[in-house]
C-alpha cells in the first residue's frame, strides 16, 4: 500500500493530516510539493492537503473534483469543518484499501 499526501507549499493543513495518518497507520506517508494548477490536475490533487492511498483520493465525493492548488477542507462524522479526516475515517479508508469489498459492510 501506498499513501502520499499532496500539498501546496506552507499549507496549515499538512501537520493535522500526518499526525492523523501516523495515529492510525504505521506506514509511511510520502508527501509531495504541487506548485501549479497543472502538476495539481496531473497528480489528482483536489485541493490541499490531498490523501491518495495507492494513487486514489478516498475522501473524493463521488464525482471528480476539479483539480488545483486550493485549500482543502473535510468534514468529520459530525459533519464539522476540520483540517484532516477523522481517525476513524482514516481507518475506514485505509480497510476500504486493503479489502475493497469492506466497503459495502461499512
Amino acid at each position: 500500500m501506498t499513501i502520499e499526501v499532496l500539498h501546496v507549499p506552507d499549507c496549515p493543513n499538512l501537520i493535522p493530516m500526518l499526525d492523523r495518518l501516523r495515529e492510525v497507520t504505521d506506514i509511511p506517508a510520502t508527501t509531495r510539493e504541487v506548485t501549479t494548477d497543472a502538476e495539481a490536475a496531473a497528480r489528482g490533487m483536489t485541493g490541499s492537503p490531498t490523501l491518495l492511498i495507492n494513487g486514489v483520493d478516498p475522501f473524493a465525493l463521488g464525482t471528480s473534483g476539479e483539480c488545483s492548488i486550493a485549500c482543502r477542507l473535510y468534514r468529520d462524522e459530525n459533519n464539522q469543518i476540520v483540517p484532516a479526516p477523522s481517525a476513524d475515517q482514516f481507518r475506514a479508508a485505509l480497510t476500504r484499501a486493503t479489502d475493497p469489498d469492506e466497503s459495502e459492510r461499512l
